[in-house]
């Protein structure tokens, strides 16, 4: 049983998404509650799954009986894991707000559970080809979700995605083809054996599939200049899609060219090619830069939250480019707080304009009177963002820090330090504008527009969603100790230490 976890955590929302849609032909109201039911049975599976793996060590899975490198394997380690759980609870907690926030289509529903079938996939797999396949579904379930909001500029945004991120995964899968070309392979454990053996990383072919995967993989995750479809689309999706991509998508894609650098192409060919390794810390390093100075420069609270993602992922990439083990593990936390912290975020803007209209930094002047526990719930997560302890966004970057610094990475450190001023520098002016500017927007919150089509402007459960990844964004610093002992069986394979 505990073998076949790692195939039922994709399988079970492939099946759950079918029933919205069949469903749909009659009624929308199965949507929520099949969705709802779906992603309670991956929680717990997740969570099965991520304890297994913390006390029993890897658990792999062999589709249709073909053992690897011949067949698909499906592996979970201790940083898959991790990856699998906050899947299938962000996706739980943006469920809980979608309930009154919409939208309601049997459809939505089912492109909803098709992500997070796509998302788990990425996690797992343990084949390159199979990581495009499901990076494929991810993508085509996020434009289907982006394009669901009701006015133009949402099919407009989509359809931007659509394009560059089909640009993208199709870099990824040319490098795929490279790969095997020079390889015989797809699998990863495969491929690292080989690639080893053969001391093929000066190799053309090698040099030319690395570069268009991890060049593929960067648009994903949306850094720096290849960033360019992630503002518009967290900005004019529903509320509800826009928190979880924006804590999910580019997450997941992060997470995967951690596991293409760590387990494919290896240490040794980062120690083997420096230009490489190089080239992304310096790729990363403008990406924090001018991802914090483009939020400094947004009127747009969205989009400032927007720009913050592709500064707050060179922060993650820059990690996992040193390639220390106090850098993953900064890297890896830093990549499932801001996760939190950042779906966190936009959920509650989105209950911040449905209750006041308020969507641009100036509009949110003296919103903490007006909807004070949201307002509360944003102020502490923006903190957390910037990196104030004890929040688990100082604890990831503190440990990046430290593994620049052992490695003597001062252009890092500096960037790093440059990238945390810029940070509290936009966070703080709507701190401010919360509690110590007087409102601009005076209407009542009954007369607020409604954003994404619900009934009522905003729920319990709405609210309960932002309160608790507010507290998540604190506590979660109290899990780090237990989370980085369970990476020590996960990284020494990884980095060779």
């Amino acid at each position: 049983m505990i073998e076949q976890l790692p195939v039922l955590l994709v399988v079970l929302p492939i099946v759950g998404g079918a029933i919205p849609l069949a469903a749909s032909l009659v009624s929308d109201r199965a949507g929520w509650p099949v969705a709802t039911v779906t992603l309670l049975g991956q929680a717990g599976l997740a969570g099965l799954l991520a304890w297994t793996v913390g006390t029993n060590g890897t658990v792999s899975y062999a589709v249709g009986g073909f053992a690897a490198p011949y067949g698909i394997e499906l592996v979970v380690d201790g940083l898959s894991g991790a990856v699998a759980l906050l899947v299938a609870v962000v996706s739980l907690g943006v469920l809980a707000y979608a309930r009154q926030a919409g939208p309601h289509s049997g459809p939505f529903y089912g492109l909803y559970l098709l992500l997070i079938a796509g998302l788990t996939g990425m996690t797992v797999t343990g084949d390159v080809f199979n990581l495009y396949v499901f990076l494929e579904i991810t993508g085509l379930a996020a434009y289907g979700l982006v394009a669901s909001g009701r006015d133009a500029s949402a099919a407009v945004a989509a359809l931007k995605y659509l394009i560059i991120g089909t640009v993208g995964a199709s870099l990824y899968l040319l490098g795929i083809g490279y790969l095997l070309a020079a390889t015989g392979t797809l699998n990863m454990a495969d491929l690292a054996t080989k690639l080893g053996e053969m001391a093929a990383y000066d190799s053309t072919l090698v040099l030319t599939a690395f570069g268009l995967m991890v060049g593929g993989l960067t648009v994903k995750v949306a850094l720096f200049p290849l960033h360019t479809w992630q503002p518009d689309a967290y900005a004019n999706a529903p509320d509800t899609v826009s928190a979880f991509i924006s804590a999910l998508v580019s997450t997941v894609s992060a997470y995967a060219l951690a596991r293409l650098l760590f387990s494919v192409f290896t240490v040794e060919f980062l120690a083997a090619v420096p230009v490489a390794r190089w080239a992304l810390v310096g790729l990363a390093c403008v990406s924090i830069i001018a991802g914090s100075a483009l939020a400094v420069s947004q009127d747009s609270v969205q989009r400032m939250l927007a720009y913050s993602s592709v500064s707050q992922f060179g922060l993650v990439i820059a990690g996992f480019a040193i390639a220390t083990p106090l850098a993953v593990v900064g890297a890896t936390v830093h990549l499932l707080g801001h996760a939190v912290m950042k779906g966190g975020l936009f959920a509650a803007t989105g209950i911040i304009e449905r209750k006041t209209g308020a969507t641009t930094v100036n509009g949110y002047a003296g919103m903490g009177s007006r909807v004070p526990v949201s307002a509360f719930a944003f102020a502490v997560l923006s903190l957390a963002m910037v990196g104030v302890p004890p929040a688990v966004g100082f604890v990831g970057k503190w440990y990046i820090v430290l593994g620049a610094v052992n490695t003597e990475n001062w252009a890092v450190v500096t960037v790093l330090l440059a990238s945390t001023l810029l940070t509290l520098a936009y966070f703080a002016r709507l701190v401010e504008r919360l509690y110590f500017a007087e409102a601009t927007i005076h209407s009542k919150p009954d007369e607020a527009p409604v954003t994404d089509g619900s009934g009522q402007a905003v729920s319990f459960g709405m609210i309960a969603v932002v309160v608790i990844a507010a507290a998540l964004a604190v506590a979660l610093t109290a899990a780090v100790p237990a989370f980085e002992q369970v990476l020590r069986e996960t990284l020494p394979p990884l980095l060779n230490q």
